[in-house]
């Protein structure tokens, strides 16, 4: 059995989200193409996620042993290395991921749990998982002059191949806000590649 996390991140009311619409989806299929694995929803907004403060700092970086496992603040990183997939929904806000994403993931960076410092560099911990990033735009991004600026799904790959995971897929549905495009066939589309993609993940 593989445990699933399934990270969500979209403030939007409940049916309103795009990413959402095809996240869902990708969702439903891999429990059916894998139903003994454990799928975890970790909806990143009605967990409230807040920034670091300057106390915290002590807690993330100080020593790791079973006692450190009871804190509540460490509860996001011990959750996310104890799962062997992992699934962002987040959708690109003013060419990046929603901040309370890196919020998340400043919980998630934490020294001797999800990566470690070594003499030759950092070395990521949590190698031989794979994760998928479902994202919604409302340009194209994925190809042609805006990809340059495209700074969300470039981020997260690289944090995640910085914990060591590499086996990294993007499902996008590209140009959304165009009126001149059918919206709907392109999610169409988004939603056919989550289904494939799914199968295999």
């Amino acid at each position: 059995m593989k445990k699933v996390l399934y990270i969500k991140a979209n403030i939007k009311n409940e049916g309103e989200s795009r990413t959402f619409r095809i996240s869902d989806c990708f969702v439903e299929e891999y429990k059916k193409s894998h139903p003994e694995d454990e799928v975890t929803t970790l909806d990143l907004y009605k967990e409230n996620i807040d920034f670091l403060k300057a106390e915290d700092i002590a807690v993330l970086f100080g020593e790791k042993n079973e006692e450190s496992k009871k804190n509540p603040l460490l509860k996001y990183v011990y959750q996310f290395v104890e799962a062997d997939k992992y699934i962002i929904a987040a959708p690109m806000w003013n060419l990046n991921v929603p901040a309370i994403v890196k919020a998340y993931i400043d919980y998630v960076s934490v020294k001797g749990i999800t990566f470690k410092y070594t003499e030759n560099g950092p070395v990521g911990l949590c190698e031989g998982k794979k994760a998928v990033h479902v994202v919604s735009r409302g340009g194209e991004y994925s190809e042609g002059p805006a990809k340059e600026f495209e700074m969300g799904d470039r981020y997260l790959r690289t944090i995640f191949g910085f914990f060591g995971i590499t086996d990294f897929t993007t499902i996008a549905a590209n140009r959304l806000d165009d009126q001149s495009q059918d919206t709907e066939a392109l999610i169409s589309k988004a939603l056919e590649k989550a289904a494939e993609v799914a199968k295999e993940f």
